[in-house]
């Protein structure tokens, strides 16, 4: 859906992801919400941990102080990206790919480890899935809402090669007797992407 909202070809004729293709994508994040909060009236409540208290008055400074840290974080993520990728030579889109991806999905891998770890296979997986869904329907909406986003269709590969591994994961937690994936599938995946980076890294 997002490789065809990207090509314009419902609504524009450019290369571009406007704000009614933003529109659109709320749209389904919308309903991706409504399916989840109707799971949550589904699924058994989970005992709830012992959590420190804190006052409105903490609560709030945190939230400000974190917003105002993701904002500078993520300023100085994007201009020494675009410095590094100018002093090596290289494309802004390698460095997107590759040093922005990892250093933003960092906290996804931690968060997954630990729960993997700790037998919560179910946080582990929602996690990552649930993350690439807000950046899709919900990120990249709107940024568009907010100014129209150029589209380069060398992303459409990208694109594709996404869709694959989302199949190949789709499959892994389908099959099989245990329902899960097992580290050889996880060996897979694992080479896959570093194949891919490599790939990336000659050809730009």
């Amino acid at each position: 859906m997002l490789l065809l909202l990207s090509n314009g070809l419902l609504f524009t004729g450019k290369h571009i992801i406007s704000r009614i293709d933003g529109i659109i994508l709320l749209v389904f994040f919308a309903l991706f919400l409504f399916y989840v909060f109707k799971q949550l009236r589904t699924e058994p409540v989970i005992k709830t941990m012992n959590l420190k208290a804190y006052s409105n008055t903490q609560i709030t400074v945190m939230i400000a102080a974190g917003l105002v840290m993701l904002v500078l974080g993520g300023r100085f993520s994007v201009n020494n990206a675009v410095g590094i990728a100018t002093q090596l030579g290289i494309s802004e889109k390698i460095i997107g790919l590759t040093i922005l991806a990892a250093g933003t999905s960092l906290p996804e891998l931690a968060t997954s480890v630990v729960a993997g770890m700790k037998k919560n296979p179910d946080i582990a997986i929602g996690n990552v899935i649930g993350s690439n869904i807000f950046n899709i329907f919900l990120i990249l909406a709107v940024s568009s809402l907010i100014k129209p986003v150029g589209f380069d269709i060398k992303f459409n590969t990208d694109l594709l090669i996404l869709g694959g591994g989302t199949l190949f994961l789709l499959v892994a937690m389908l099959t099989g007797k245990r329902s899960m994936i097992d580290r050889w599938e996880a060996g897979i995946l694992l080479l896959f992407y570093i194949g891919y980076i490599t790939f990336m890294i000659l050809k730009g």
